[in-house]
């Protein structure tokens, strides 16, 4: 990942490329997908990464946005019934314990969240983490994210929707808040929780949640964001809808928002402009394979 524009968007798209080969292994482009994986997931490579976290002054590099995307990453390794696979998921194994072990050390001092549109939300990494920490069986871990959901977000009520967006969001903090939320609590007690979260989703009231973002500029790489909004407001409707009975009129005015969201953001995913092009598609994938769905 070193070397890259910025170090995240690097291993979110080695994420996106491993899903498509998980999910489509048949995709023309496997073979180079392969080859591109296997000379940069290499033991030596890796060993690298993980050494660089070592000083101090590097370990809150990429926190937690970064680090949430590798945890992804090394979830989707795992998963990935394949001998290419288990050779790269080895090779990450001390970059990825490494990543566990700062955000073990970090989240026990992070005294409050950051409530952010773009790369510190803390809400969407503690949401990827836990993914991960189910799917490896890290009971440990997701203890601690599970306490640290609670603490942050159980109280929260009367969310502001009028707040948003920012010029330069990629993502929804209230949206992130809830599509973490119904990964911490069952079915009964989060639809309870949203009902104080969101208190006007039931009756279609989700102000600016019910409509996708102006982009006006696919060449500024802040504006840019906006873009990657949708896609991840999109992916956390779905999230949310997903932990809600299907009878639940919230669900299908979620599920609208949803649409509409994806509708503005999937045609500008390919703008022939390297500002949203080396990142938008991970987003993309995300939503469109339902990555946070059930853990997945």
């Amino acid at each position: 990942f070193w070397g890259h524009f910025d170090w995240h968007s690097s291993v979110h798209a080695h994420w996106m490329l491993v899903r498509l080969l998980r999910l489509h292994p048949d995709v023309p482009e496997a073979t180079e997908i392969r080859t591109r994986i296997a000379a940069h997931l290499t033991a030596a490579n890796l060993l690298a990464e993980a050494a660089y976290f070592e000083p101090r002054h590097n370990q809150s590099f990429e926190r937690m946005y970064g680090w949430a995307w590798l945890l992804r990453l090394a979830q989707e390794l795992r998963g990935f019934e394949d001998p290419d696979a288990r050779v790269w998921a080895t090779n990450l194994r001390p970059l990825e314990e490494r990543i566990v072990s700062l955000a073990q050390g970090y989240l026990p001092r992070l005294t409050y969240p950051v409530r952010s549109g773009i790369h510190p939300d803390t809400a969407w990494a503690l949401a990827q983490m836990i993914d991960y920490a189910r799917a490896t069986g890290n009971a440990e871990f997701e203890a601690l994210l599970v306490q640290r959901a609670r603490d942050y977000y159980e109280k929260d009520a009367g969310y502001p929707t009028h707040f948003e967006p920012s010029g330069q969001d990629f993502f929804s903090p209230g949206l992130n808040v809830a599509d973490l939320m119904r990964r911490v609590l069952k079915p009964k007690p989060f639809s309870s929780w949203l009902n104080r979260f969101a208190p006007g989703l039931r009756r279609a009231r989700l102000g600016a949640w019910a409509t996708p973002a102006v982009v006006s500029d696919l060449e500024d790489p802040q504006i840019v964001h906006l873009v990657g909004l949708n896609l991840s407001r999109a992916s956390a409707m779905q999230g949310i809808a997903s932990a809600l009975d299907p009878r639940d009129r919230r669900r299908g005015n979620l599920e609208r928002a949803m649409q509409a969201h994806a509708a503005a953001g999937l045609p500008l995913v390919s703008s022939g402009h390297y500002e949203g092009e080396h990142w938008l598609a991970s987003f993309a994938v995300y939503y469109l394979t339902g990555a946070g769905l059930s853990g997945d």
